[in-house]
């Protein structure tokens, strides 16, 4: 089945909000965050199917307004069920010039045979911020289902003025590459990867990484961290771990850290 979802954040008064919205079943787009004052927008995405099936190719797209602010949240873990063939998702993210958007999903859960490719492309303009992340776990671990899936791929391309920037390319395929082996997943059955990337002048970027570093101490019973520095504004957190709901939990709290950064839409 195609589903679509369209988002697009406008910019008014000195407020985020929604300017067009448009889905399809499964979907559907709820406001949560009305508490907070600082004048971003905060949406939900929710799905009236369990997960994904055999065929489903999911078509998001993201628009931001130039000075807008947008957090998009998922409702529960996303499944992927058995599949004879494949299912497909792609993501567009337009962020104009002054924009912000973060995008942290509940981990993925693959079952037995299910074959799934995510693609994304996200083009951010000038003086902004982007944060987005992907778990990935082994399956459905009390049912047997250790990494029975037949393929997973998330490929993840981040563009500035026409020039890409990132490009992130996680595969797992155990049939080819076997998922235990060195320099793959090795004892673990998580794997996290949150990418942040900022156009904005000033960004302490060594700072936030040694913030980040020192906050997943607490975490290092459960899972390893690791934070790979870019040539500019920008860093990749992996994470390895046993647990997708304690990855998960890291990931918001990283995402916490960042998204105060945000001053474009502060009150006043």
């Amino acid at each position: 089945m195609d589903s679509h979802l369209k988002i697009a954040a406008g910019f008014k008064n000195g407020k985020s909000y929604i300017k067009d919205l448009y889905v399809s079943l499964p979907f559907r787009v709820v406001s949560v965050g009305q508490r907070k004052n600082d004048n971003k927008l905060y949406q939900m995405v929710m799905s009236s199917s369990p997960g994904i099936l055999d065929g489903d190719h999911y078509y998001l797209d993201i628009n931001l307004e130039k000075g807008a602010s947008l957090q998009l949240q998922s409702q529960s873990y996303q499944r992927l069920f058995n599949m004879k063939d494949k299912a497909v998702q792609e993501l567009n993210v337009l962020m104009e010039d002054d924009t912000s958007f973060a995008y942290v999903p509940h981990p993925v859960v693959p079952h037995e045979d299910s074959n799934f490719k995510s693609q994304a492309r996200i083009d951010i303009g000038k003086n902004s911020q982007l944060i987005i992340s992907e778990i990935i776990t082994c399956g459905r671990k009390h049912y047997g289902e250790v990494f029975k899936l037949k393929r997973f791929q998330n490929l993840m391309e981040i563009y500035h003025e026409n020039k890409l920037i990132i490009k992130d390319n996680v595969l797992i395929q155990p049939d080819l590459i076997p998922i235990n082996s060195i320099g793959n997943l090795e004892k673990y059955t998580h794997q996290g990867t949150l990418i942040f990337y900022s156009t904005k002048a000033g960004v302490e970027k060594d700072n936030l990484i040694e913030t980040i570093v020192e906050s997943a101490e607490q975490y290092k019973d459960e899972m390893e961290v690791g934070v790979s520095a870019m040539e500019e504004n920008g860093f990749v957190v992996r994470a390895l771990g046993h647990g997708g709901e304690v990855m998960y939990n890291f990931f918001l709290h990283v995402q916490d850290i960042l998204w105060d950064l945000d001053k474009t839409n502060k009150n006043g």
